[in-house]
């Protein structure tokens, strides 16, 4: 499974979104809040096996499906 695909699941079965988009701002959009955004962490961490570092930690990295997917794999490549 596609990580985008992973992180999608994780949103819609956390915060109880029926749909969210790839580019759909997170914050922007009200989709989760920054306690939601710790979470997405969490699972970043957890599931996807990437550490992530508290310099990491800004909306370019973790503020919509597209960023937190690009963060993964850019994580990995450098692993």
């Amino acid at each position: 499974m596609r990580v985008q695909d992973r992180v999608r699941e994780f949103i819609k079965q956390n915060f109880l979104i029926d749909e969210v988009g790839d580019e759909q701002s997170f914050l922007g959009d009200g989709v989760i809040d920054s306690l939601g955004i710790m979470q997405v962490v969490a699972f970043v961490e957890a599931e996807l096996g990437s550490k992530v570092p508290d310099t990491d930690l800004v909306p370019d990295n973790f503020d919509s499906i597209a960023r937190v997917a690009a963060y993964v794999e850019r994580m990995r490549r450098a692993a």
